[in-house]
């Protein structure tokens, strides 16, 4: 797949996963990479973004048994902005649907 189509949408998938449940950034990355072929670090540079941006928060978490994990989680303002990205995207996408199959 053309890696210009999926640039745009990881972050959204990133904060939809992150809307359902907590999450580790390779964990993230495992989920992600079953469904959309990625690079192992393409979701990092994004998760940093997001914590900048606000939309996410970090926690450590000693649940494994073995060192600490670094647990991402959405905030308020992440679940606002990817309500409202989702959205978009949606509708973005039904549209390019429509003239691609030249309705």
């Amino acid at each position: 797949m053309n890696i210009q189509y999926k640039k745009g949408v990881i972050e959204l998938c990133v904060l939809s996963i992150l809307n359902k449940k907590d999450m580790y950034g390779y964990e993230l990355s495992e989920y992600i990479s079953k469904e959309i072929d990625i690079s192992d670090g393409t979701v990092y540079p994004i998760l940093r973004k997001l914590k900048a941006d606000g939309y996410v928060k970090t926690y450590l978490s000693e649940e494994s048994g073995g060192p600490p994990r670094k647990y991402y989680s959405i905030t308020k303002t992440g679940r606002e902005c990817f309500n409202n990205d989702a959205k978009e995207w949606l509708t973005f996408a039904k549209t390019i649907e429509k003239i691609l199959k030249g309705e």
